[in-house]
Formats: structure tokens, sequence, C-alpha cells
């Protein structure tokens, strides 16, 4: 979900070469749930082995991994904890939206429409256990290191952005800004076209880097301020904000009416818990020191084990898609894969 607070941004275009050998911190889960979202057969049934196991998520880590590394950049991924308690409003009403979405979907096969299928099974994906548990073997396997978040994975990815352990943080939400990461990766290694969800209309997209110093500046706010704009919008925390409040008019009543939380309640704040626990949560949210960045050289026997004897994807594709990251210690001045590692 992620606050929305695009108005105010002005992400700049990027290509991957401009991230080279720099470290990075992808959000694990809001780019695993990306891949069980769009890797989907054409009536929108997942990507599954022939033991009916859904592969959509391994599929996609391992192409875009590759993807990364073969333009030189190093990432880890930050996997989500423990979720605070007041977050339980958003995640039933998530539940809540994904069986009302699989009704939609299975009503759409029924009618015979595809597209309109497609784009509600979109919308019914589940992170299991045991995906993401599969997801970090295979990312092990792919010699990337893996950091368990005590809580929010942003949140723990921004504070290694703001010590200076990696260089940005990928994520398709801006959550990464309100929590304080100088710098926000997104639509990483992706070009071309992307489907506008539920539309039959596709927008260009490509590689996008944000700079909270420049938000900041160009929108003439505090970082206090820039949080309180999004919990107007709404949060993870608090879904859909207060209704009719974007992201310019919360601007104007802050500028107008000054920071203190009364000013929710002047504007009809209807949640459970109080703006000033969300605030807190993005200020100090809980983070640790205690994670190594470690990366190592792919082990491809490790990783075929995993893909295809245990989930039948194709020894073929899986080589070739391996033979980006071969070929670039080919031709740069390592002698091995660890060697830009």
């Amino acid at each position: 979900m992620g606050v929305d607070i695009t108005p105010l941004l002005e992400p700049k275009e990027i290509s991957l070469k401009e991230l080279s050998s720099r470290k990075v911190g992808v959000d694990a889960f809001n780019t695993i749930y990306q891949f069980l979202s769009i890797i989907r057969q054409a009536d929108g049934t997942p990507l599954m082995d022939s033991n009916g196991n859904i592969t959509s998520h391994l599929s996609g880590l391992y192409h875009r991994t590759i993807n990364l590394l073969s333009n030189s950049i190093k990432p880890c991924f930050v996997f989500d904890g423990k979720s605070p308690d007041f977050k339980k409003k958003t995640i039933e009403l998530r539940r809540e939206r994904k069986e009302s979405a699989v009704e939609e979907w299975k009503k759409a096969l029924e009618e015979g429409d595809m597209e309109k299928a497609k784009s509600k099974a979109s919308q019914t994906s589940i992170l299991t256990k045991d995906m993401i548990e599969e997801s970090k073997k295979l990312l092990s396997a792919m010699g990337i290191p893996i950091v368990e978040a005590p809580s929010e994975g942003e949140a723990q990815a921004s504070f290694m952005c703001r010590t200076g352990k990696i260089y940005g943080v990928i994520s398709q939400d801006y959550d990464s800004l309100l929590f304080g990461a100088p710098v926000l990766l997104r639509n990483i290694t992706v070009t071309g076209k992307r489907k506008v969800p539920g539309k039959p209309i596709y927008q260009t997209q490509s590689p996008e880097i944000i700079f909270l110093d420049k938000v900041l500046k160009a929108n003439n706010l505090t970082q206090k301020e820039l949080i309180l704009t999004g919990i107007f919008c709404g949060t993870d925390f608090n879904p859909k904000g207060i209704k009719g409040i974007g992201p310019k008019k919360a601007l104007d009543i802050i500028k107008k009416e000054g920071t203190s939380f009364s000013i929710f309640k002047n504007h009809g704040w209807d949640f459970d818990i109080e703006p000033e626990e969300i605030y807190d949560f993005f200020v100090n949210p809980p983070t640790t020191e205690k994670f190594t960045l470690e990366w190592k050289e792919l082990d491809i026997e490790k990783v075929k084990q995993i893909l295809c004897k245990e989930h039948d994807f194709s020894e073929e594709r899986v080589d070739s898609s391996y033979e980006k990251i071969k070929e670039l210690s080919k031709k740069g001045s390592q002698s091995s894969l660890s060697g830009f590692l």
C-alpha cells in the first residue's frame, strides 16, 4: 500500500550504470509481493511447479537479482520482522480486500473476461512463511546478504541508508522517505512499459532516484512536516488517511495551523490509533545494527537445486541468465564475481 505523496516529488530518471558498485538495500516484502502480483499466467493464475507450489516469487527474485548483479550493483535484501501492533487494522483490511478480489477473479473467469480476471488476480497475492523461507534460501545460494529487521523492513533499510551502510533503498513505496532514507530508488531493473492496474493503459517507466533533501527543499518542508503530510494522506498504519485531504492540501493545513498533533482532530481524524504514535514510529522505529553485509559468489549448483530440481524451472533458462554475470567477470578487471562484490 504505502503512503502516496507523489505530487511532492520530482524523481530523476537514471540508468542502472549509474548505480554500478553501489550497495543497495531491497525492501524484500515489497519486492516479493510485486512478483506474486505481476508474474502470472493469462487467466491470472500464478506460476506453479508440477506439485502446485507457487513459484512466481522465485522467478522474479532470480532474474531481477541477476540483472542487478550483471550491472555491478550490490543488493542486500531486508526482510520484515514483527509488525507494530497498530498495523493490525491495515493487515485486516488487506485480508478483506484479497478475499473480495478472489471472488471477483472467479466471477471474471466464469464470464470469460480474461483482462479483468488477471487484474483482480493480481490483488489476491498472499506471502506465506514458506515463500519467505524459499526466498531467503535462493538469495543465500546467490551469495546475497540477508538482513532481518526487528520490525518494518523499510525502516531498517532506511536506517542502513542514513548510517552509510548502503547507498539507497529500493522500494516502490515512498514510506522510506518518511523513515528518513536519504535516497529512494524505484523501478530498478524496470525499463519500457508497465500496465496501469485495472486499466487497458500502458505507461513508460524507467529507473528513478529520489533524494530526500531535495524533496524537503523543493517543498520548503522539515522532516516532521513531511511525516505529518504522509499521515494526513494515509500510511500503512492509518489506511486511506483523512478523506478529501491529499498532499497539497495537507501541506496548506500544516503551514497555516502548525505541527501540533491537534490539527488531525481538527480535520476529522477517525482512527483507533493516535497520530502521535504513528509519527513516533516513523521517527524512532525498531532497528538493529546486528547485520553483516558480505557478498559471495553465486553457487549455480545450489541455485539449480532450488529452482530446477525442486520447482521445475528450465535449466537452460537459469544457465542463460547466469551467463550475464559470468560475462561480466570476464570483461571487467575482476578475476572473479567476488572481485566486484
